[in-house]
């Protein structure tokens, strides 16, 4: 069924059986009875509540009958009383798997996501599967018929989606209802016996060859008469009509064998038997359970800039930077705005401390004007619960979360639990701090790299006092109106500790979401999101051939991501590669595209659109480096590169197609060419708030040098395209227009377009 809403919560597999059996062994005359039995039967229905396995399993095994009455006996649906025991369907493997049944994958509200089944029966009868969706209430929100994508390993799929998208913030009234909708959704997957196709397929032989017709006949119009009376198929009256209107065919003997079978094949038997078909032996999964969490959780635009250089300058008259503060970032507000973005992420604006602060460059000594890094934190003036008189107030802290709102932008707050040695945990909680033998501090290092300035937390003394404390702090900034933490290196610390910390936190802000900042093994990766990390940072800076890009779009946007939200990220502070370094703008704005659109989630390190792309000598990171110093910019030149203009029309894309964004629907092309990577991401119309499908081809030339051809071939039927039409598309970013077939001529210049981006225009 297309995206169906239910309004009955009682599709029971007892309702099925009792009434498919008795609708076989009924005769004719009693079908007035019947269908007053029919109607008697809805209406108990629409009383009771849902159902729950346990009473469909026992209602189904009082529905077994044995049927002594001339011809085919229907599949019963026989119970299922213990967990492993199969139906009379078989339904294995649905997929994405529960790990262990604790950890279940996440999806944003709306977003689209694919499950997958094993479903077959004994011998060669056919089978269908359906998938039903229900809400953390129990109640059902879609149910969608699935299609066997490889009938020789039985493989049922299906795309879905939990709920509707929405653009509500959480700051605003509507955020409640929004709230509501959360939590742990379920997907059931039924198997049944699809015994119209298989009648059909015998059906067709027996009146072709003329064999057995009388029989073939008698049994289709049987069929069409059960059909028509199974409560299960949820038929209006003119569709029950149809189907009793050509069983009355299927047996007039004055027609010929082709007229009668052709009243069970007609268009609109076709087409009921694609949305309403009679399900036979229907047999359910366990339910898989899918944490549906809040709008922004997988689709997200973020836009990084330091508050003190933003508005900063340089004094005429002394020649020294006057840093910019929490009032002048406005202006960073306003460029995040224009630009498209919503989420406007801030490092640490917490006072630094000036205990071995570090100075330009990470250099060991600060000049007397240096500023230091902002993850040395804590002194005099307070820790992470305080905010950098330099930079201003809460007071204006708040006002400045007050403005991002006003813009429809989420505020995230970098959060490094780390201290500076000035900060004033080292004197009240001496015991969260690792010390030497000699009594004094050891100061955080990874060998060879060492951070004179801060202190590690040493989880091993007191955690729970740890945990507390940071619970406190975080509650602190949520009030303020932080809706997202940026956690800094959270893979250095305990799992158990963010666990605690992150339920303790959500449980009464459960708006709240956490992006982890780990680049480090899969397996610590995987239990960061087990435990509550809704997006993560993730190795695309690094991946940049063709080979390398699609293996990790295909596991960025795989089964990976019912778990791992990778967002992409082509700089940050700490990630300059040589590939932006070497490429110059058509380098910035390649991986501008491929992570605008390989990703929901992406970001974005301002700076990035005036091309600021120097390396400190023997480093993968920015020379200059803004964490040890305040920049100032000149904006205005941002227009003679084109970044800027290209953020602005990705984000517009993005916006425009939203619905063909999600983890689990990106698809690499083939091409001819080694330099080019194309790929598509489709939603069926089923599940788009227009009705249409939601298609857009990205192709891109990774030479940024160079000028590159390459045919792009497509699968034109998956992405719902008619072959015997082919597909009109548009360029989003130059809106040329072409026509796509199966297979197509590109050619991308860096000097000109380096990349497509083409909705197909259904």
């Amino acid at each position: 069924m297309s995206q169906q809403t239910a309004n009955e919560n009682a599709n029971t597999a007892a309702a099925v059986t009792d009434e498919t059996a008795a609708a076989s062994a009924t005769p004719a005359a009693e079908k007035t009875k019947s269908a007053k039995a029919e109607k008697t039967a809805k209406t108990t229905r629409a009383r009771k509540p849902r159902a729950t396995r346990t009473t469909r399993a026992k209602a189904a095994k009082t529905a077994v009958k044995t049927v002594t009455e001339p011809g085919e006996v229907p599949a019963p649906s026989l119970p299922i009383e213990e967990p492993g025991q199969f139906g009379r369907i078989n339904v294995m493997d649905v997929t994405p798997n529960e790990e262990r049944g604790i950890y279940p994958a996440r999806v944003e509200l709306g977003e689209p996501f694919k499950v997958t089944a094993q479903v077959f029966i004994e011998g060669r009868t056919k089978v269908g599967a359906t998938a039903v969706v229900r809400n953390a209430r129990g109640k059902e929100m879609l149910r969608r018929q699935m299609t066997c994508i490889n009938p020789g390993l039985d493989r049922w799929s299906v795309e879905l989606t939990c709920g509707e998208r929405t653009d509500v913030k959480p700051w605003e009234p509507d955020f409640a209802a929004v709230k509501r909708q959360l939590g742990l959704w379920t997907v059931t997957v039924e198997g049944w016996e699809d015994t119209y196709t298989s009648w059909l397929h015998d059906a067709k032989i027996k009146v072709e060859v003329n064999d057995d017709v009388e029989n073939a006949l008698a049994s289709g119009a049987q069929l069409l008469d059960r059909w028509a009376g199974t409560a299960d198929a949820h038929l209006p009256q003119h569709q029950r009509k149809m189907l009793r209107d050509a069983a009355k065919v299927m047996e007039d003997k004055t027609l010929t064998p082709k007229e009668r079978l052709a009243a069970a094949t007609s268009d609109e038997v076709k087409e009921l038997h694609l949305t309403n078909p009679l399900r036979d032996g229907l047999s359910e999964s366990a339910p898989q359970t899918f944490k549906v969490e809040r709008p922004k959780s997988s689709f997200a635009a973020w836009y990084q800039f330091f508050p003190r250089s933003e508005g900063a300058y340089i004094d005429q008259e002394t020649h020294k930077i006057v840093q910019g503060t929490l009032k002048t970032s406005v202006s960073g507000l306003e460029r995040a705005k224009a630009e498209g973005f919503d989420i406007v992420y801030l490092p640490p604006i917490f006072p630094i401390g000036t205990t071995n602060r570090k100075g330009k460059n990470n250099a060991l000594v600060a000049g007397p004007d240096d500023p230091g890094s902002v993850f040395g934190i804590g002194s005099a003036e307070g820790g992470h619960d305080t905010i950098d008189p330099k930079l201003g107030t809460m007071d204006d802290f708040k006002a400045l979360t007050a403005k991002a709102h006003e813009l429809g932008l989420e505020v995230a707050l970098d959060f490094a639990l780390q201290c500076s040695p000035d900060h004033p945990w080292v004197k009240e909680h001496p015991n969260w701090f690792r010390t030497k033998p000699d009594g004094s501090i050891a100061f955080a290092e990874n060998p060879p790299k060492k951070y004179q300035d801060i202190y590690p937390i040493d989880f091993n003394a007191d955690m729970p006092g740890i945990e507390k404390e940071v619970e406190r702090i975080l509650t602190l900034w949520i009030e303020a109106g932080v809706t997202v933490f940026r956690i800094d290196n959270p893979h250095t610390k305990p799992v158990r500790f963010w666990q605690d910390v992150i339920a303790a936190v959500t449980k009464r802000h459960p708006e709240v979401i956490f992006l982890a900042e780990a680049f480090t093994r899969p397996g610590m990766m995987r239990a960061l999101s087990y435990v509550g990390f809704t997006q993560s940072h993730c190795y695309f800076p690094w991946r940049n051939t063709k080979e390398e890009l699609s293996e990790y779009l295909a596991e960025t946007n795989g089964d990976d991501g019912y778990y791992q939200h990778n967002t992409f990220w082509p700089t940050t502070p700490d990630i300059l590669t040589a590939y932006v370094r070497d490429n110059g703008i058509a380098g910035h704005a390649v991986r501008a595209v491929l992570a605008a659109m390989g990703s929901p989630s992406w970001g974005i390190y301002n700076g990035f659109e005036l091309i600021e792309n120097k390396q400190r000598p023997g480093f993968e990171e920015q020379i200059d480096n803004e964490k040890y110093e305040i920049k100032v910019r000149d904006w205005s030149l941002a227009k003679k590169f084109g970044i800027a203009k290209l953020l602005t029309s990705l984000n517009k894309i993005r916006r425009e197609h939203v619905d063909a964004f999600g983890y689990h629907n990106l698809t690499v092309l083939e091409s001819s060419d080694p330099n080019v990577l194309a790929f598509a991401r489709h939603t069926p119309a089923e599940l788009t708030a227009s009705g249409k499908p939601e298609t857009l081809i990205v192709v891109v030339n990774l030479d940024c040098h160079n000028a590159h051809q390459s045919t792009i071939h497509l699968d034109l039927p998956s992405l719902g395209i008619d072959p015997d039409k082919g597909a009109h598309v548009r360029d989003e970013l130059t809106d040329r227009e072409f026509d796509w077939s199966w297979d197509n001529f590109v050619s991308l210049a860096p000097w000109a377009d380096v990349a497509h981006v083409l909705h197909v225009e259904y």
